[in-house]
C-alpha cells in the first residue's frame, strides 16, 4: 500500500500501460500471430522460388544467345538491304516523332539529333508533338523548329490545346495527320535521347527484309550514370532489364515490352492493334502486347544503343517508379482475359506473357522483395516459433542478385547498396502494384519524368554556392521512416536476444529507410 501511495503517478500508469501491452501481446501471438506469419512465410517463399526458377531460366537462354552466337538481329542479312537501299534507292517514308511536355533542358538536345539522323531528306519527316502549358517554352521549341526547317530539314510542330491521353493522345494525334499517310515506319524518341546519326540504317532495314516484324528496339545508353550513386543503381537495375530481359524475350518469343522510346514501329502493325491507347500509364507496352496478340513479331537489337538521361533526383525517380509499377498491373488485369481468349498465339507465348512477363516480373518481383525481405523475415526474428531455413533468408535471394548484378560488371562493388535501395524501393512498387490491381487511386496518375539536361553539370563547373534549399515536406517520406523504425526495432531485438548475426543486414536496411526518408538520395536542384 505504502508503494501505491508514494509512487510516482507518471511511472505508473507507464508501467501499467507496458503491462497491458505485453499482455495483449502474449495472448494474441501464439493463436493469431503465428498461424498468420507461417502463412505468409510460405506464400513469400512460393513467389521467392517463382522469381528464382525464372531468373535461372532467363540465365541459361542468355548464356546459351552468347556461347552459340544466336543473338536474333544477327540472323538477318542487314548489308544487302542496304546495298539495295543505296542501289535502287527506294528508301521508304520514314517519320519521326519527339513527344515533349515543358521540356526546357533537353528539347535542343533531342531535336538537334533527330534532325542530324542520316536518311534522304526527302524520305525523313520529324514531328515534335509539344504538350507544353508554358506558352514561352512553346515558343522556343517552335524557333529551333524553324531554325531546322531554314537547313533543309522537315520539320512539323504540331501542339494541341489540351493533354488528352497524355503521351498517348499526343502520339495518336500525330498519326493522324496527313502527311503521314505516305510513311512506312515511324520511330519514336523522347525529349531527352540523342540518337546516332545511322540509327535508322541500323534499324530500317530489319523491317524491310521482314514483314512479319512490327518493332525494332535499341537499349538506352545512360549520359548521366556517374552523376551520383542513385543514378549508378538505376543503371544496375536497367542493365539487366535489357541485357537479359529483352533479348531473352527477343530469342524466344519474338516478345518484349516497347520501351516507349528508341524503337521503330511498322505503322500498319500499330493500326492493326487498335492504335495508341491511354487506358493505364504504360501506353508503350499496351500497344506491344496488343501488337504481339495480333501476330506481329519484335526484335531487340543490343548493339545499338541511344543515349539518354536517368532520373537523378528523387522526387523525379519516385514519380517514374510508380508509373512504371502501377500501369503493368492495371494493364495485367485490363488484359488478362484478352490473352487467354486470344486464337492467334501459341500456348507457349500465352503462358509467357501471362506468368513470365506480367505476373512475375511486374508484380511477383516487387511483393517478393518487400513483404519477405522486408516484413516477414524481420518479423520472423521477434515471433520465434516462426522458423526460416537459411537457404530460403539467404541463398535464394543472393543467387537472384549476382545474376542482376552480372551484368553491370563496372558496379559489382555497389551491389550491397543496390540492394539495400532496391528493398527501400520495393516499398513504393508493390504499392504502386496493388494499386493498379485494384484500380485505387492514383492508378492513372501522369506525372512526367524531370530531365535536368545540362543543369548538372552548368552547376557543378560554375563556383560554389549556397547549399540548394527544398521544401521539408518534400524531402520527408513518412512510409520510409516508419519502415526504417521498423527495422531498427527488429535489429535492437535480434542483437540482445537472437543467436545470429542477422541485425547487421537489419542495422544496414533500417539506416537505408532512414536516409530514404529524410530525403538524402540523388541529387538536389534548386526550387
Amino acid at each position: 500500500m505504502r508503494n501505491l501511495v508514494f509512487q510516482d503517478p507518471g511511472i505508473r500508469v507507464s508501467t501499467n500501460t507496458t503491462q497491458s501491452l505485453n499482455h495483449a501481446w502474449e495472448r494474441i501471438r501464439v493463436p493469431v500471430v503465428v498461424p498468420a506469419l507461417h502463412l505468409a512465410m510460405y506464400i513469400c517463399i512460393a513467389m521467392s522460388v517463382m522469381l528464382f526458377l525464372e531468373r535461372i531460366y532467363m540465365a541459361i537462354v542468355i548464356a546459351g544467345v552468347k556461347c552459340f552466337g544466336k543473338k536474333r538481329y544477327t540472323k538477318y542479312k542487314l548489308e544487302s538491304v542496304k546495298e539495295d537501299l543505296e542501289k535502287n534507292k527506294n528508301y521508304p517514308m520514314v517519320l519521326v516523332q519527339i513527344p515533349m511536355f515543358n521540356e526546357k533542358e533537353v528539347y535542343k538536345l533531342s531535336i538537334g539529333a533527330v534532325c542530324g539522323l542520316s536518311w534522304p531528306s526527302d524520305r525523313l519527316v520529324v514531328q515534335v508533338l509539344d504538350d507544353s502549358t508554358n506558352e514561352v517554352l512553346r515558343t522556343l521549341v517552335d524557333l529551333e523548329c524553324r531554325k531546322w526547317m531554314e537547313r533543309g530539314i522537315n520539320v512539323k510542330y504540331e501542339t494541341r490545346n489540351n493533354r488528352n491521353g497524355y503521351k498517348a493522345g499526343a502520339l495518336k494525334e500525330g498519326l493522324k495527320k496527313q502527311y503521314v499517310d505516305d510513311c512506312e515506319f515511324v520511330v519514336i524518341f523522347d525529349a531527352d535521347f540523342q540518337p546516332e546519326e545511322d540509327f535508322l540504317w541500323r534499324t530500317i532495314p530489319y523491317l524491310l527484309d521482314n514483314p512479319e516484324l512490327a518493332l525494332v528496339q535499341a537499349r538506352w545508353k545512360f549520359v548521366n550514370a556517374d552523376e551520383c550513386l542513385m543514378t549508378r543503381l538505376q543503371e544496375m537495375s536497367l542493365d539487366y532489364h535489357f541485357s537479359v530481359e529483352q533479348e531473352v524475350g527477343s530469342s524466344t518469343c519474338s516478345f518484349f515490352g516497347f520501351n516507349g522510346t528508341a524503337g521503330v514501329w511498322r505503322i500498319r502493325a500499330v493500326n492493326d492493334a487498335g492504335g495508341w491507347k491511354d487506358r493505364t500509364t504504360v501506353e508503350d507496352m499496351d500497344l506491344a502486347v496488343r501488337a504481339s496478340l495480333k501476330g506481329w513479331k519484335f526484335l531487340f537489337v543490343g548493339d545499338l544503343a541511344v543515349k539518354n538521361e536517368l532520373p537523378s533526383t528523387f522526387k523525379a525517380y519516385r514519380f517514374q517508379q510508380h508509373r512504371w509499377s502501377c500501369g503493368p498491373a492495371n494493364l495485367f488485369r485490363k488484359m488478362i482475359k484478352e490473352i487467354i481468349l486470344c486464337e492467334r498465339v501459341s500456348v507457349w507465348k500465352k503462358f509467357h506473357l501471362i506468368y513470365g512477363f506480367f505476373f512475375v516480373r511486374k508484380i511477383i518481383a516487387h511483393w517478393v522483395t518487400f513483404f519477405f525481405y522486408c516484413v516477414v523475415i524481420p518479423a520472423t526474428i521477434l515471433v520465434p516459433e516462426v522458423h526460416l531455413t537459411k537457404p530460403l533468408a539467404i541463398y535464394l535471394p543472393a543467387t537472384i542478385t549476382i545474376l542482376n548484378a552480372a551484368c553491370t560488371p563496372r558496379s559489382f562493388h555497389l551491389l550491397v547498396f543496390w540492394i539495400l535501395f532496391e528493398n527501400v524501393m520495393s516499398l513504393h512498387r508493390s504499392k504502386a502494384a496493388i494499386i493498379g490491381l485494384l484500380e485505387a487511386s492514383r492508378v492513372n496518375e501522369w506525372v512526367v519524368t524531370e530531365k535536368l539536361g545540362n543543369t548538372m553539370k552548368q552547376k557543378y563547373s560554375a563556383k560554389a554556392s549556397k547549399k540548394p534549399r527544398s521544401r521539408i515536406g518534400e524531402r520527408i517520406h513518412v512510409l520510409e521512416l516508419l519502415m526504417g523504425m521498423y527495422m531498427l526495432h527488429c535489429a535492437i531485438y535480434n542483437m540482445l536476444f537472437g543467436n545470429d548475426h542477422f541485425f547487421i543486414y537489419l542495422f544496414l536496411q533500417a539506416g537505408a529507410f532512414f536516409i530514404v526518408g529524410i530525403g538524402y538520395v540523388g541529387t538536389f536542384v534548386p526550387n
